[in-house]
């Protein structure tokens, strides 16, 4: 009966939330161009995780219960085959054991024949004259009897073993049919059990595929708020925004703001890192095996072959890699030639693990139809036909603007490139010895309030008040403590629409209603680790991508954390 009702809530379970899916799935939007679509998309997502946990409780028991039949069908089975075994052995003891008695019935038939032929002639006279006293006689009286007797009991014995053993055989034989049977019965509910399972194992794994598609979904829209993009220097202008810059001053105290070390990905080579590099005298080939490794080797190419470039039609690699607009001409005359010459590697190889075809825009590389002469020309009159290659391929170079002063790894033909904190004195030096910073790098080390395109969302600075980060806090205890509605940490703000929680609301949830400290911790991979606020209520430290999350998700305007390398600061 337990059995029966795991079984029953199971496939309940897996009607009801048929249903659930579609009413809700249904109406989730198909594209998101707001915050505000977080609301449904969280809910979304905790439905889902809930229905996920008690499709996986409801299944449990049946897997706990086809591992038990199984175990009595493997019983079973060995039962079967003893059965068997023993069956086999009794017949052949049997065998035996009827010759044994018909070589015995055949001997005592004789002799019965015999006794009685000597009997029909029996005459007790003559066997008294014969004896040759009463005691012979007596003993040959004695010993017919003895014989008789003997055999008597042989015949008995044989019988009633046989007889036994033929029970015996004859149970072994029931017992056959009967495990045979039960196994069947086993065989046939394990299954059906595995069939219900393996149909609830497959509604698991979709839940967990439309829990993965709306977490990338979520996902997209926090990078709408946090504009998490790959930058490279030829395709945004400068972020020299004075606003941005630590020493802004608000207008009011205590003020907090989330400083973002670059604007990543953290991959490949920086180009203002690899500018700081060559100010500092290294060559080209030292700032590209810095950046994708010592395994890297370095060659020249057919300068001849063919590149097409989409809406412009075909080059050859060196008028392709002298129209590409990634880095300045002025970096030559302000000792950055040799990154000029790292930057003009980068394209060819680019380009060539690409394959024959690229795109024109920053989703690949900046091309612009004439040649952008100057430094840059002569950067790539002076690398003719350098490329990277990796494992006998060109290896694709990937390279951004800034990475905040550390660099991730990433593979590609089956090479890796190192990941380290980007110098010239490891970790200890970051913030003031990256190349990035000795370059000037102007997304090094910014508070970002705006979007790419200038809209700030009513915003005219990046600091906020004690109470707004304690708000953030507030949200932080929705999103990752429980006892509220996740959906509804989104932006406070006309800007995002939706239904947010008011600052009154999440208070009451949190618990913070002022900020009067913070420090921060990093750890050795290249990310903050974690963030302690002195509140309130005492101190309280979060985990570095709890925060980066939550602060995207609540921070007024376009407030945001563009990288998980973050400071905050307080004026």
């Amino acid at each position: 009966m337990k059995l029966l009702r795991h079984l029953f809530f199971l496939l309940c379970l897996l009607l009801s939330v048929a249903l659930v899916l579609f009413a809700n799935l249904w109406f989730i939007p198909k594209t998101a161009q707001a915050i505000s679509d977080i609301e449904q998309l969280q809910q979304d997502i905790d439905k889902l995780e809930e229905l996920k946990k008690l499709s996986e409780n409801a299944t449990a028991p049946l897997e706990k219960e086809v591992a038990g039949l199984e175990a009595r069908i493997n019983s079973a089975q060995a039962g079967i085959n003893k059965a068997k075994t023993q069956a086999q052995e009794l017949a052949k003891n049997i065998e035996k054991r009827e010759t044994d008695l018909a070589y015995h019935y055949q001997l005592f038939a004789n002799r019965v024949a015999e006794s009685y032929k000597r009997e029909r002639v029996f005459n007790p006279l003559a066997l008294f004259l014969s004896s040759q006293n009463a005691s012979q006689m007596t003993k040959d009286l004695a010993y017919k009897e003895s014989a008789r007797a003997q055999d008597d009991r042989l015949i008995r014995s044989l019988s009633g073993e046989i007889a036994q053993l033929q029970a015996d055989k004859k149970q072994l034989e029931s017992d056959q049919v009967h495990l045979a049977a039960l196994s069947a019965q086993l065989d046939k509910q394990a299954d059906f059990f595995k069939g219900e399972i393996a149909k609830a194992k497959a509604y698991q794994s979709e839940l967990s595929g439309k829990i993965a598609s709306l977490s990338a979904k979520q996902q997209s829209i926090l990078s709408e708020k946090s504009g998490t993009f790959q930058t490279t220097v030829g395709d945004v202008p400068l972020a020299d925004d004075p606003a941005s810059r630590p020493d802004y001053k608000p207008g009011f105290s205590p003020a907090f703001a989330v400083f973002s070390f670059g604007a990543p990905h953290f991959k490949g080579m920086s180009q203002y890192g690899a500018l700081g590099r060559a100010k500092s005298g290294q060559s080209y080939e030292k700032i590209l095996r810095a950046y994708y490794g010592s395994g890297i080797e370095i060659k020249t190419v057919d300068v001849n072959q063919k590149i097409t470039v989409d809406g412009y039609g075909s080059y050859s690699l060196e008028e392709y890699t002298k129209r590409i607009y990634e880095v300045p001409n002025s970096w030559g005359d302000d000792g950055g030639m040799e990154a000029l010459k790292a930057q003009a590697v980068a394209a060819r190889s680019y380009v060539l693990a690409r394959g024959s075809s690229i795109c024109a825009t920053e989703a690949c590389q900046v091309f612009k139809p004439s040649p952008k002469g100057g430094n840059w020309e002569k950067a790539v009159n002076e690398t003719k036909g350098k490329v990277v290659y990796a494992n006998g391929k060109p290896f694709s170079t990937w390279y951004a603007s800034t990475s905040g002063g550390y660099q991730e790894s990433y593979s590609a033909n089956g090479y890796s490139t190192p990941g380290f904190w980007d110098t010239a004195d490891g970790r200890n030096g970051w913030t003031s010895k990256a190349y990035e910073k000795i370059a000037g790098s102007p997304w090094f080390y910014k508070a970002w309030y705006k979007t790419r395109s200038g809209d700030a969302c009513g915003r005219n600075h990046p600091w906020l008040t004690s109470e707004e980060m304690a708000d953030i806090l507030n949200a932080w205890v929705v999103m990752y403590k429980g006892g509220g509605d996740s959906g509804r940490v989104t932006p406070e703000s006309s800007c995002w629409g939706g239904n947010p929680y008011s600052k009154n609301d999440l208070q009451k949830i949190g618990g913070f209603t002022s900020v009067s400290g913070v420090s921060v911790k990093y750890s050795n991979n290249g990310t903050t680790a974690e963030v302690s606020f002195q509140t309130n209520k005492g101190s309280v430290t979060i985990n570095g991508n709890e925060f980066y999350k939550t602060f995207n998700l609540r921070a007024p305007g376009r407030i945001s954390v563009k990288s998980g390398l973050f400071n905050i600061e307080k004026k």
